[in-house]
C-alpha cells in the first residue's frame, strides 16, 4: 500500500538542473538505496526534485526531522539496506542526531543528505545557516563535504573554468560514492553535506551528468589457521562454556548452528529477548536465572570460555556477573566490531556467526559435562516460581505484560520501547513466532514510535509497538505521518510517569522525586488518537486487557491503540517482590 502511494505520485522522470543533485540521486539508485525520507524545505529543493522525479524511489514526506530520522532508521533496520534522509540547511540537520547516534551504535545503515549554503555564506549572518561540515563527527562512519556547483546560463568556453567544473564534479562523485559504500559495507550512518547555489527549483527532462558507480570493496577477514587451531583446542577441551546472544538481526544464526549449541552439554546458551533466537534448551530469561544466585552458585556458573554474538546486551545483571566472574577466554563473533563490555575480550573474529561455525564445523567436539543439565534444572525451578508468583500477584505492570504476551497473535513483529518496557519483556518466555526489536544502541526513550512505523513499512509484516507512556508522549509527533500501515498496533503502558525510577536506588516519596525523576503526569493518548485518526481502546484491569487485546486485533483496516492504565504506586513493589520470590 505504501509503495503504491509513493510511486503513484510520480508519473514521469524529471531531474534537478543542478548537477550535484543528479549525482547524488543517480548514485543512490545505482547502489540500491530506494527509501528516501524527505523533510520539507527550500535549500533541499534540488534533492527533493531529483528523488521525487525518479519513479524507482519510494519517497516519504515527514515534517519533524527527528521523527523522520527514526522513521528511516526503522526502514533500514528491517530491510538491511540504507535508507536516506533529506533535509534543508540549518537546525533541521541537528534534529537527526539522536537517530544518527542510534544507527552508529546499532550498526544500521543510514544516509543523511543535508542541503547547505555555499561555504562563503557560512558565519556571515546569512539566514538558516550553521556549521554543517563534520557535524556528526563523533558518531559517523564517513562525512562527505561536497563543493557547490555553479550552473552556467550559457556555454562555458574558458578552458580553465571548464577544468574547474570538471574537478568539482569528479570530487563530488567520488565523495558520494565513498560515503554510500561505507554505509553499505560497514552498516552504519554516513553524512553527505551538499551546498547549493540558487536558483534551486529548475528542472530538466533529461539527465546531464552520469557519475561512475565505484564498486564496493571486497575486504574479507583472514581467519588464520593458528588462531583457528588455538580456539578449537580451547573449545573442545572446556566443559563450561557460555554463548551469550544480544541484539540480533534476523537470520544471523542458522537453525543448524542453534541446534549444534543446544546439543552440546558443555554449552549454556543465554539469549536476550532481542536476540530472536529460540530453543527449548536456551536460557531465555537471564535475570530470572541469575538474580538470586549466591557467590558459590556464581562460581559454579562462571564459564571458562565466553562466546558472544550480536549487539548490545540489556541485562545489567549478566554484565555485572561476567565482569566479576570473568572467563579465561572471551571471543566475540561479528564482522564489524567487538565491544569489551566485560573487560576480558581476548579475540574478535570478524566473520558473521554462520560463517564462523561453518569454518569450525568439521572439528567441533561435544564435550561431556553436566553444566547445561545443572543450570536447566535451576531454570525449571525458576519457571515454577515465576508462574506461582504471577498467579497470586495483584494487578500491575507485571500482570499487564503477562496478559499482553498471552493474547498477542502469532507472527507479530514487536517493537519495544526502552526503559521498563524492554526489561519487562525479558522476564517472559515468548512465542518463537515473535520477532522483537528495540533501539538499544543508545537505549533512549526518544523515537520508539517513529522507528516502529518505519519498521512496519520496511518489513511489510504485522507490527505492534509496546511502549511506556513517557516514551510514547515524547515521540507523539511520530503519529503525524501519512504512511502508518492500516494493520499497525500500539500498546501503551500508562503508569502515570517514569515507573523505572521507582525501582532504582534513591527512590523516595517526595514532590521533588515525583516531579524531576518519576515525572508524574495525568496524560492519556485518547485525544492524540482522535486527532490522528487512530482507533482508541483502553483497559484498567486484567479482564479489560483481555477484551482490549481482542478488540485491538479484530480489525486491520485502520491503525489502533490500546492504552493500559496500571497503578503507579504498586508497580515497583510487585517487581521487587517478583525477584525476591526466587530466593
Amino acid at each position: 500500500m505504501i509503495l503504491y502511494f509513493a510511486s503513484r505520485m510520480k508519473k514521469h522522470s524529471y531531474y534537478s538542473k543542478i548537477p550535484l543533485s543528479q549525482t547524488i540521486v543517480s548514485l543512490c539508485e545505482a547502489k540500491g538505496i530506494h527509501h528516501i525520507v524527505i523533510s520539507p524545505g527550500s535549500r533541499n529543493a534540488p534533492l527533493t526534485i531529483g528523488f521525487t522525479g525518479n519513479p524507482r524511489m519510494n519517497c516519504y514526506s515527514i515534517v519533524d526531522e527527528r521523527c523522520a530520522a527514526f522513521f528511516a532508521l526503522g526502514l533500514a533496520q528491517q530491510t538491511g539496506k540504507p535508507a536516506a534522509l533529506v533535509c534543508t540547511s540549518g537546525s533541521a540537520l541537528l534534529n537527526y542526531y539522536p537517530a544518527v547516534a542510534e544507527a552508529y551504535y546499532s550498526d544500521i545503515p543510514l544516509v543523511v543528505i543535508s542541503a547547505d549554503r555555499p561555504i562563503e555564506r557560512i558565519d556571515i549572518g546569512d539566514g538558516q545557516t550553521i556549521r554543517q561540515k563534520n557535524i556528526f563527527e563523533n558518531h559517523i562512519l564517513y562525512s562527505a563535504s561536497l563543493y557547490s556547483e555553479v550552473v552556467a546560463t550559457q556555454e562555458v568556453v574558458d578552458i580553465h573554468v571548464k577544468q574547474r567544473h570538471h574537478e568539482v564534479y569528479k570530487h563530488n562523485a567520488r565523495e558520494v560514492n565513498l560515503a554510500l559504500n561505507k554505509a553499505i559495507e560497514q552498516k552504519g550512518p554516513v553524512h553527505i553535506n551538499a551546498p547549493f547555489y540558487e536558483p534551486l527549483y529548475d528542472k530538466l527532462e533529461n539527465q546531464t551528468v552520469f557519475p561512475k558507480n565505484i564498486p564496493l570493496e571486497d575486504s574479507r577477514y583472514h581467519f588464520s589457521e593458528s588462531l583457528k587451531k588455538e580456539m578449537l583446542e580451547r573449545w573442545n577441551t572446556t566443559d563450561k562454556k557460555i554463548v551469550l546472544i544480544g541484539v540480533n538481526s534476523l537470520n544471523t544464526l542458522d537453525q543448524k548452528w542453534v541446534d549444534v549449541l543446544a546439543n552440546d552439554p558443555s554449552v549454556l546458551v543465554l539469549t536476550e529477548t532481542t536476540s530472536n533466537i529460540y530453543h527449548d534448551s536456551h536460557i531465555n530469561c537471564i535475570d530470572q536465572l541469575i538474580t538470586p544466585l549466591s557467590d558459590k552458585e556464581f562460581l559454579a556458573l562462571q564459564p571458562a570460555v565466553l562466546l558472544t554474538i550480536g549487539g548490545m546486551v540489556i541485562s545489567k545483571r549478566i554484565k555485572a556477573f561476567l565482569r566479576k566472574y570473568q572467563p579465561q577466554s572471551h571471543w566475540h563473533i561479528d564482522e564489524k566490531k567487538a565491544f569489551d563490555t566485560y573487560f576480558c575480550l581476548t579475540e574478535h573474529i570478524k566473520l558473521n556467526p554462520n560463517l564462523f561455525f561453518e569454518t569450525l564445523a568439521d572439528e567441533l567436539v561435544s564435550v561431556a559435562s553436566t553444566y547445561k543439565k545443572d543450570w536447566l534444572a535451576v531454570r525449571k525451578e525458576r519457571r515454577h516460581k515465576h508462574a506461582a508468583y504471577l498467579k497470586q500477584v495483584a494487578y500491575s505492570d507485571l500482570k499487564a505484560f503477562e496478559r499482553i504476551f498471552e493474547q498477542m497473535p502469532e507472527g507479530q513483529y514487536i517493537q519495544l520501547s526502552n526503559s521498563s518496557t524492554v526489561r519487562y519483556a525479558q522476564l517472559f518466555s515468548l512465542s518463537p513466532s515473535f520477532r522483537l526489536f528495540c533501539n538499544r544502541g543508545t537505549s533512549g526513550i526518544d523515537g520508539s514510535t517513529s522507528t516502529a512505523i518505519g519498521a512496519a513499512i520496511g518489513s511489510q509484516k504485522p507490527t505492534t509497538l509496546i511502549t511506556g507512556d513517557l516514551s510514547f508522549f515524547y515521540d507523539s509527533n511520530a503519529l503525524w505521518n501519512a504512511y502508518i500501515p492500516a494493520n499497525f498496533k500500539i500498546i501503551v503502558i500508562n503508569n502515570s510517569g517514569g515507573g523505572i525510577f521507582r525501582i532504582l536506588p534513591g527512590k523516595e516519596e517526595s514532590e521533588a522525586f515525583s516531579t524531576f525523576f518519576e515525572t508524574k503526569h495525568s496524560l492519556t493518548a485518547e485525544q492524540l488518537c482522535a486527532m490522528y485518526g487512530i482507533v482508541y481502546h483502553k483497559a484498567s484491569s486484567e479482564e479489560a486487557i483481555v477484551s482490549g487485546m481482542e478488540s485491538l486485533y479484530a480489525l486491520d483496516d485502520v491503525p489502533a491503540l490500546l492504552e493500559i492504565f496500571t497503578p503507579r504506586i504498586e508497580n515497583d513493589k510487585v517487581l521487587i517482590g517478583y525477584f525476591r520470590s526466587f530466593v
